[in-house]
Protein backbone atom coordinates (compact mmCIF):
# COMPACT_ATOMS: atom_id res chain seq x y z
CA UNK A 1 0.00 0.00 0.00
CA UNK A 2 1.84 3.49 -0.66
CA UNK A 3 2.18 6.26 1.37
CA UNK A 4 -0.71 7.91 -0.21
CA UNK A 5 -3.42 5.54 -0.09
CA UNK A 6 -2.19 4.98 3.64
CA UNK A 7 -2.70 8.09 4.57
CA UNK A 8 -6.25 8.52 2.56
CA UNK A 9 -7.37 5.38 4.59
CA UNK A 10 -6.35 6.79 7.94
CA UNK A 11 -8.42 10.19 7.06
CA UNK A 12 -11.25 8.23 6.35
CA UNK A 13 -10.93 6.39 9.73
CA UNK A 14 -10.94 9.86 10.91
CA UNK A 15 -14.14 11.13 9.79
CA UNK A 16 -15.95 8.05 10.79
CA UNK A 17 -14.43 8.75 14.07
CA UNK A 18 -15.44 12.09 13.90
CA UNK A 19 -18.39 11.33 12.51
CA UNK A 20 -19.58 9.01 15.26
CA UNK A 21 -18.51 11.14 17.91
CA UNK A 22 -20.82 13.63 16.31
CA UNK A 23 -23.82 11.44 16.61
CA UNK A 24 -23.05 9.65 20.55
CA UNK A 25 -22.90 13.49 21.46
CA UNK A 26 -26.43 13.79 20.50
CA UNK A 27 -27.85 10.42 21.45
CA UNK A 28 -26.25 10.97 24.91
CA UNK A 29 -28.52 14.12 25.49
CA UNK A 30 -31.42 13.19 23.42
CA UNK A 31 -32.54 9.99 24.76
CA UNK A 32 -31.76 11.58 28.74
CA UNK A 33 -34.21 14.58 27.96
CA UNK A 34 -37.03 12.51 25.20
CA UNK A 35 -38.75 10.67 28.46
CA UNK A 36 -38.47 14.07 30.23
CA UNK A 37 -40.02 16.45 27.04
CA UNK A 38 -42.98 13.93 27.01
CA UNK A 39 -43.50 13.44 31.08
CA UNK A 40 -43.64 17.21 30.45
CA UNK A 41 -46.08 17.79 27.70
CA UNK A 42 -48.20 15.46 29.52
CA UNK A 43 -48.18 12.39 28.20
CA UNK A 44 -48.26 9.18 30.55
CA UNK A 45 -45.68 6.63 31.43
CA UNK A 46 -47.91 4.04 29.32
CA UNK A 47 -47.57 6.32 26.06
CA UNK A 48 -43.99 6.74 26.98
CA UNK A 49 -42.94 3.32 26.43
CA UNK A 50 -45.20 2.49 23.40
CA UNK A 51 -43.34 5.51 21.71
CA UNK A 52 -39.41 4.02 22.51
CA UNK A 53 -40.87 0.64 21.18
CA UNK A 54 -41.95 2.96 17.89
CA UNK A 55 -38.69 4.64 17.78
CA UNK A 56 -36.77 1.03 18.35
CA UNK A 57 -39.02 -0.67 15.69
CA UNK A 58 -38.61 2.19 13.03
CA UNK A 59 -34.50 1.89 13.92
CA UNK A 60 -34.98 -1.56 12.82
CA UNK A 61 -36.85 -1.88 9.66
CA UNK A 62 -34.77 1.21 8.30
CA UNK A 63 -31.23 -0.70 8.98
CA UNK A 64 -32.37 -3.60 7.84
CA UNK A 65 -33.77 -2.04 4.57
CA UNK A 66 -30.04 -0.33 4.53
CA UNK A 67 -28.17 -3.30 4.96
CA UNK A 68 -29.71 -5.01 1.85
CA UNK A 69 -29.02 -2.43 -0.20
CA UNK A 70 -26.13 -1.34 0.44
CA UNK A 71 -24.17 -3.71 -1.65
CA UNK A 72 -26.02 -2.25 -4.43
CA UNK A 73 -25.49 1.81 -3.80
CA UNK A 74 -23.07 4.04 -2.94
CA UNK A 75 -22.29 4.00 0.67
CA UNK A 76 -21.19 7.73 0.99
CA UNK A 77 -24.10 8.78 -0.30
CA UNK A 78 -26.27 6.37 1.87
CA UNK A 79 -24.19 8.20 4.91
CA UNK A 80 -25.20 11.11 3.66
CA UNK A 81 -28.95 10.46 3.59
CA UNK A 82 -29.05 8.83 7.18
CA UNK A 83 -27.13 12.32 8.26
CA UNK A 84 -29.91 14.39 6.93
CA UNK A 85 -32.94 12.47 8.25
CA UNK A 86 -31.18 12.62 12.07
CA UNK A 87 -31.34 16.53 11.12
CA UNK A 88 -35.05 15.75 9.88
CA UNK A 89 -35.66 13.95 13.57
CA UNK A 90 -34.04 16.90 15.58
CA UNK A 91 -36.61 19.57 13.66
CA UNK A 92 -39.32 17.03 14.26
CA UNK A 93 -39.83 16.87 17.46
CA UNK A 94 -40.22 20.22 18.76
CA UNK A 95 -42.74 21.39 16.54
CA UNK A 96 -45.35 18.05 17.17
CA UNK A 97 -47.55 18.07 20.48
CA UNK A 98 -50.17 14.94 19.65
CA UNK A 99 -49.16 11.38 20.90
CA UNK A 100 -49.33 9.31 17.49
CA UNK A 101 -47.70 11.93 15.68
CA UNK A 102 -45.05 11.93 17.85
CA UNK A 103 -44.76 8.31 17.73
CA UNK A 104 -44.53 8.29 13.41
CA UNK A 105 -41.57 10.77 14.50
CA UNK A 106 -40.04 8.31 16.50
CA UNK A 107 -40.81 5.81 13.94
CA UNK A 108 -39.23 7.23 11.48
CA UNK A 109 -36.53 9.39 13.20
CA UNK A 110 -32.68 8.52 14.29
CA UNK A 111 -33.30 9.35 18.37
CA UNK A 112 -32.24 5.60 19.90
CA UNK A 113 -33.33 5.26 23.31
CA UNK A 114 -31.09 2.82 23.69
CA UNK A 115 -27.11 3.07 24.87
CA UNK A 116 -26.84 0.42 22.00
CA UNK A 117 -25.12 1.76 18.75
CA UNK A 118 -28.23 0.76 16.65
CA UNK A 119 -29.40 2.98 13.72
CA UNK A 120 -29.51 3.35 9.87
CA UNK A 121 -25.70 4.47 9.73
CA UNK A 122 -24.14 1.56 12.04
CA UNK A 123 -24.03 -0.92 9.48
CA UNK A 124 -22.76 1.36 6.72
CA UNK A 125 -19.77 2.58 9.50
CA UNK A 126 -19.10 -0.93 10.49
CA UNK A 127 -18.41 -2.14 6.91
CA UNK A 128 -15.84 1.16 5.54
CA UNK A 129 -14.33 0.21 8.93
CA UNK A 130 -14.14 -3.20 8.58
CA UNK A 131 -12.99 -2.86 4.92
CA UNK A 132 -10.24 -0.54 5.97
CA UNK A 133 -7.86 -1.94 8.43
CA UNK A 134 -6.46 -5.78 8.49
CA UNK A 135 -7.78 -8.58 10.52
CA UNK A 136 -5.31 -7.79 13.53
CA UNK A 137 -5.98 -4.50 13.73
CA UNK A 138 -9.81 -4.85 13.76
CA UNK A 139 -10.78 -5.45 16.88
CA UNK A 140 -8.75 -2.73 17.99
CA UNK A 141 -10.33 -0.24 15.47
CA UNK A 142 -14.05 -1.56 16.80
CA UNK A 143 -12.29 -0.29 19.99
CA UNK A 144 -11.41 3.17 19.08
CA UNK A 145 -15.09 3.35 17.17
CA UNK A 146 -16.61 2.46 20.50
CA UNK A 147 -14.62 4.18 23.09
CA UNK A 148 -15.07 7.45 21.00
CA UNK A 149 -18.90 7.13 20.85
CA UNK A 150 -19.37 6.41 24.42
CA UNK A 151 -17.06 9.51 25.64
CA UNK A 152 -19.25 11.24 23.31
CA UNK A 153 -22.16 9.98 24.62
CA UNK A 154 -20.84 10.82 28.13
CA UNK A 155 -20.66 14.32 27.24
CA UNK A 156 -23.93 14.69 25.96
CA UNK A 157 -25.23 12.77 28.94
CA UNK A 158 -23.52 16.09 30.85
CA UNK A 159 -25.56 18.42 28.61
CA UNK A 160 -28.99 17.13 29.19
CA UNK A 161 -28.79 19.36 32.53
CA UNK A 162 -28.54 22.54 30.53
CA UNK A 163 -32.50 22.67 30.31
CA UNK A 164 -32.18 22.99 34.40
CA UNK A 165 -29.76 25.99 33.97
CA UNK A 166 -31.90 27.38 31.14
CA UNK A 167 -34.73 27.79 33.81
CA UNK A 168 -32.55 30.05 35.80
CA UNK A 169 -32.50 32.22 32.68
CA UNK A 170 -36.24 32.79 32.59
CA UNK A 171 -36.50 29.58 29.40
CA UNK A 172 -39.39 27.27 30.04
CA UNK A 173 -38.74 24.06 30.47
CA UNK A 174 -40.51 22.87 27.58
CA UNK A 175 -38.66 25.24 25.31
CA UNK A 176 -35.42 24.72 26.53
CA UNK A 177 -36.19 20.76 25.60
CA UNK A 178 -36.87 22.26 22.03
CA UNK A 179 -33.77 23.99 21.87
CA UNK A 180 -31.92 20.78 22.49
CA UNK A 181 -33.63 18.86 19.64
CA UNK A 182 -32.81 21.95 16.90
CA UNK A 183 -28.92 21.12 18.58
CA UNK A 184 -29.71 17.69 17.76
CA UNK A 185 -30.47 18.39 14.25
CA UNK A 186 -27.20 20.96 13.88
CA UNK A 187 -25.45 17.91 14.90
CA UNK A 188 -27.14 15.78 11.90
CA UNK A 189 -25.99 18.29 9.38
CA UNK A 190 -22.33 18.13 11.13
CA UNK A 191 -22.61 14.11 10.64
CA UNK A 192 -23.29 15.27 7.27
CA UNK A 193 -20.34 17.78 6.63
CA UNK A 194 -17.93 14.87 7.59
CA UNK A 195 -19.19 12.33 5.24
CA UNK A 196 -19.21 14.27 2.35
CA UNK A 197 -15.30 14.18 2.59
CA UNK A 198 -15.68 10.67 2.07
CA UNK A 199 -14.64 8.89 -0.89
CA UNK A 200 -17.24 6.97 -3.16
CA UNK A 201 -17.48 3.92 -1.76
CA UNK A 202 -19.16 0.28 -3.22
CA UNK A 203 -19.11 -2.67 -1.65
CA UNK A 204 -20.47 -5.07 -4.55
CA UNK A 205 -17.41 -5.61 -6.20
CA UNK A 206 -18.06 -9.25 -6.37
CA UNK A 207 -21.36 -8.44 -8.18
CA UNK A 208 -23.17 -10.80 -5.15
CA UNK A 209 -26.87 -12.36 -5.88
CA UNK A 210 -27.64 -12.43 -3.32
CA UNK A 211 -26.67 -9.90 -0.17
CA UNK A 212 -25.85 -13.18 1.83
CA UNK A 213 -24.25 -16.26 0.71
CA UNK A 214 -21.64 -18.87 2.87
CA UNK A 215 -22.13 -17.41 6.00
CA UNK A 216 -25.50 -17.42 5.94
CA UNK A 217 -26.12 -20.07 8.86
CA UNK A 218 -23.75 -18.11 11.23
CA UNK A 219 -25.39 -14.80 10.77
CA UNK A 220 -28.87 -15.92 11.26
CA UNK A 221 -28.18 -17.82 14.49
CA UNK A 222 -25.71 -14.73 15.99
CA UNK A 223 -28.82 -12.67 14.66
CA UNK A 224 -31.67 -15.07 16.61
CA UNK A 225 -29.14 -14.91 20.13
CA UNK A 226 -28.02 -11.12 19.57
CA UNK A 227 -31.86 -10.84 19.45
CA UNK A 228 -32.46 -12.25 22.85
CA UNK A 229 -30.08 -9.92 24.26
CA UNK A 230 -31.37 -6.74 22.74
CA UNK A 231 -35.37 -7.67 24.08
CA UNK A 232 -33.87 -8.09 27.40
CA UNK A 233 -31.99 -5.03 27.03
CA UNK A 234 -35.24 -3.32 25.60
CA UNK A 235 -36.03 -3.42 29.50
CA UNK A 236 -33.70 -0.98 30.52
CA UNK A 237 -32.90 1.40 27.58
CA UNK A 238 -31.51 4.36 28.60
CA UNK A 239 -34.65 6.56 28.17
CA UNK A 240 -36.57 3.98 30.60
CA UNK A 241 -34.03 3.36 32.94
CA UNK A 242 -33.71 7.15 33.51
CA UNK A 243 -37.56 7.02 34.15
CA UNK A 244 -37.26 4.44 36.75
CA UNK A 245 -34.95 6.45 38.37
CA UNK A 246 -37.28 9.54 38.35
CA UNK A 247 -40.42 7.44 39.62
CA UNK A 248 -38.49 5.37 42.09
CA UNK A 249 -36.00 7.87 43.62
CA UNK A 250 -37.32 11.56 43.08
CA UNK A 251 -34.05 11.67 41.13
CA UNK A 252 -33.49 15.56 39.31
CA UNK A 253 -32.26 15.53 35.88
CA UNK A 254 -29.28 17.15 36.67
CA UNK A 255 -28.83 14.30 38.92
CA UNK A 256 -29.46 11.97 35.78
CA UNK A 257 -27.16 13.88 33.39
CA UNK A 258 -24.11 13.18 35.93
CA UNK A 259 -25.03 9.63 36.57
CA UNK A 260 -25.19 9.13 32.66
CA UNK A 261 -22.37 10.91 32.17
CA UNK A 262 -20.15 8.09 34.20
CA UNK A 263 -22.33 5.59 33.00
CA UNK A 264 -21.17 6.44 29.63
CA UNK A 265 -17.63 7.03 30.60
CA UNK A 266 -17.72 3.81 32.31
CA UNK A 267 -18.21 2.18 29.57
CA UNK A 268 -16.00 4.33 27.29
CA UNK A 269 -12.81 2.73 28.98
CA UNK A 270 -13.79 -0.92 28.97
CA UNK A 271 -13.76 -0.89 25.68
CA UNK A 272 -9.75 -1.22 24.90
CA UNK A 273 -10.04 -3.26 27.67
CA UNK A 274 -12.28 -5.74 25.97
CA UNK A 275 -9.95 -5.35 22.87
CA UNK A 276 -6.70 -6.61 25.25
CA UNK A 277 -9.03 -9.46 26.37
CA UNK A 278 -10.57 -10.09 23.50
CA UNK A 279 -6.57 -11.35 22.09
CA UNK A 280 -5.68 -13.21 25.53
CA UNK A 281 -8.93 -15.31 25.96
CA UNK A 282 -11.03 -14.89 22.78
CA UNK A 283 -14.23 -12.71 21.39
CA UNK A 284 -16.62 -14.84 22.47
CA UNK A 285 -14.91 -15.69 25.72
CA UNK A 286 -14.54 -11.84 26.89
CA UNK A 287 -18.37 -10.81 25.76
CA UNK A 288 -19.95 -14.15 28.25
CA UNK A 289 -17.39 -13.58 31.22
CA UNK A 290 -17.71 -10.19 31.71
CA UNK A 291 -21.34 -9.40 30.96
CA UNK A 292 -22.79 -12.48 33.19
CA UNK A 293 -21.11 -10.24 36.46
CA UNK A 294 -22.88 -6.72 34.95
CA UNK A 295 -26.57 -8.50 34.78
CA UNK A 296 -25.76 -9.80 38.25
CA UNK A 297 -25.46 -6.44 39.52
CA UNK A 298 -28.38 -5.17 37.49
CA UNK A 299 -30.29 -7.49 39.32
CA UNK A 300 -29.52 -6.34 42.67
CA UNK A 301 -29.87 -2.98 41.81
CA UNK A 302 -33.62 -3.46 41.48
CA UNK A 303 -34.27 -4.41 45.37
CA UNK A 304 -31.81 -1.34 46.15
CA UNK A 305 -33.54 0.80 49.04
CA UNK A 306 -31.78 3.82 48.33
CA UNK A 307 -30.50 5.87 45.66
CA UNK A 308 -27.02 5.17 46.38
CA UNK A 309 -26.92 1.48 46.35
CA UNK A 310 -29.04 1.77 42.91
CA UNK A 311 -26.69 4.29 41.48
CA UNK A 312 -23.10 2.21 42.55
CA UNK A 313 -24.25 -1.01 41.44
CA UNK A 314 -25.56 0.62 38.24
CA UNK A 315 -21.98 2.11 37.75
CA UNK A 316 -20.60 -1.33 38.49
CA UNK A 317 -22.87 -2.34 35.95
CA UNK A 318 -21.95 -0.23 33.53
CA UNK A 319 -17.94 -0.56 34.09
CA UNK A 320 -18.95 -4.07 32.39
CA UNK A 321 -21.95 -4.48 30.39
CA UNK A 322 -20.75 -2.68 27.26
CA UNK A 323 -17.62 -5.05 26.86
CA UNK A 324 -19.57 -6.89 24.44
CA UNK A 325 -19.74 -4.00 22.29
CA UNK A 326 -16.48 -3.43 20.00
CA UNK A 327 -15.98 -7.97 20.74
CA UNK A 328 -19.40 -8.27 19.03
CA UNK A 329 -19.05 -5.87 16.06
CA UNK A 330 -15.54 -7.34 15.37
CA UNK A 331 -16.90 -11.03 15.83
CA UNK A 332 -19.41 -10.53 13.75
CA UNK A 333 -16.97 -8.55 10.60
CA UNK A 334 -14.68 -11.51 11.21
CA UNK A 335 -16.58 -15.11 10.29
CA UNK A 336 -18.19 -13.26 6.99
CA UNK A 337 -16.85 -12.59 3.33
CA UNK A 338 -15.91 -9.20 3.01
CA UNK A 339 -18.86 -8.77 0.37
CA UNK A 340 -21.59 -10.19 2.82
CA UNK A 341 -20.08 -7.34 6.14
CA UNK A 342 -22.74 -4.41 5.15
CA UNK A 343 -25.80 -7.33 5.10
CA UNK A 344 -24.07 -9.18 8.11
CA UNK A 345 -24.31 -5.89 10.39
CA UNK A 346 -27.98 -5.08 9.28
CA UNK A 347 -29.18 -8.58 9.79
CA UNK A 348 -27.49 -8.86 13.32
CA UNK A 349 -28.56 -5.33 14.29
CA UNK A 350 -31.90 -5.52 12.99
CA UNK A 351 -33.37 -8.08 15.50
CA UNK A 352 -31.75 -6.60 18.22
CA UNK A 353 -33.88 -3.65 17.07
CA UNK A 354 -37.28 -4.80 16.99
CA UNK A 355 -36.54 -7.39 19.47
CA UNK A 356 -35.77 -4.54 21.82
CA UNK A 357 -38.63 -2.58 20.82
CA UNK A 358 -40.88 -4.88 22.27
CA UNK A 359 -40.21 -4.82 25.59
CA UNK A 360 -39.86 -1.19 26.20
CA UNK A 361 -44.14 -0.95 25.83
CA UNK A 362 -43.86 -4.10 28.97
CA UNK A 363 -41.93 -1.47 30.39
CA UNK A 364 -43.56 1.44 30.41
CA UNK A 365 -46.70 -1.12 32.22
CA UNK A 366 -44.19 -2.98 34.61
CA UNK A 367 -42.86 0.89 36.04
CA UNK A 368 -46.01 1.46 37.11
CA UNK A 369 -46.77 -1.37 39.42
CA UNK A 370 -45.68 -1.67 43.04
CA UNK A 371 -42.16 -3.44 42.43
CA UNK A 372 -40.92 -0.98 39.69
CA UNK A 373 -38.15 -2.97 39.61
CA UNK A 374 -39.06 -5.71 37.62
CA UNK A 375 -38.21 -4.67 34.33
CA UNK A 376 -34.30 -4.66 35.64
CA UNK A 377 -34.66 -8.09 37.14
CA UNK A 378 -36.30 -9.17 33.67
CA UNK A 379 -33.51 -7.85 32.00
CA UNK A 380 -30.51 -9.53 34.35
CA UNK A 381 -31.88 -13.01 34.06
CA UNK A 382 -32.62 -13.01 30.16
CA UNK A 383 -29.46 -11.58 29.62
CA UNK A 384 -27.40 -14.22 31.57
CA UNK A 385 -29.49 -16.52 29.16
CA UNK A 386 -28.01 -15.37 26.28
CA UNK A 387 -24.49 -15.51 27.42
CA UNK A 388 -24.80 -19.24 28.49
CA UNK A 389 -26.52 -19.68 24.86
CA UNK A 390 -23.70 -17.72 22.89
CA UNK A 391 -21.15 -19.69 24.72
CA UNK A 392 -22.63 -23.37 24.17
CA UNK A 393 -22.86 -22.06 20.47
CA UNK A 394 -20.01 -20.05 19.43
CA UNK A 395 -16.93 -21.17 22.20
CA UNK A 396 -15.55 -23.16 18.76
CA UNK A 397 -16.17 -20.85 15.71
CA UNK A 398 -13.03 -18.50 15.90
CA UNK A 399 -11.98 -15.76 13.98
CA UNK A 400 -8.68 -15.53 11.67
CA UNK A 401 -7.21 -13.92 14.23
CA UNK A 402 -7.85 -16.05 17.43
CA UNK A 403 -6.62 -19.60 15.60
CA UNK A 404 -3.63 -19.47 17.62
CA UNK A 405 -5.50 -18.93 21.31
CA UNK A 406 -5.94 -22.96 22.84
Amino acid sequence: MSANSTRSTRIDIVLLYLARGVRGFGDGFAIIILPAYLSAIGLATGQIGLIVSASLLGTALLTLAVGFIAPRYDLRSLLLGGALLMACTGAAFPNVDLFVVIAIVAFIGTINPSTGDLGILVPLEHAMLAHEVPDHERTRTFARYSLIGALSMAAGSLAAALPDFMASADIGRISAFKIMFYVYAVLGLLCAAFYRRLPHARMDEARPSAPLGPSRGVVYKLAALFSLDAFAGGFVVQSLLALWLFKRFDMSLSAASVFFFWTSTLSAFSYPVAAWLSKRFGLVNTMVFTHIPSSIFLIVAAFSPNLILALILLLMRAALSQMDVPTRTSYVMAVVTPVERTAAASVTAVPRSLASSLSPALTGVLLATSFSGLPLVICGILKITYDAMLLISFRHVKPPEEKAIQ
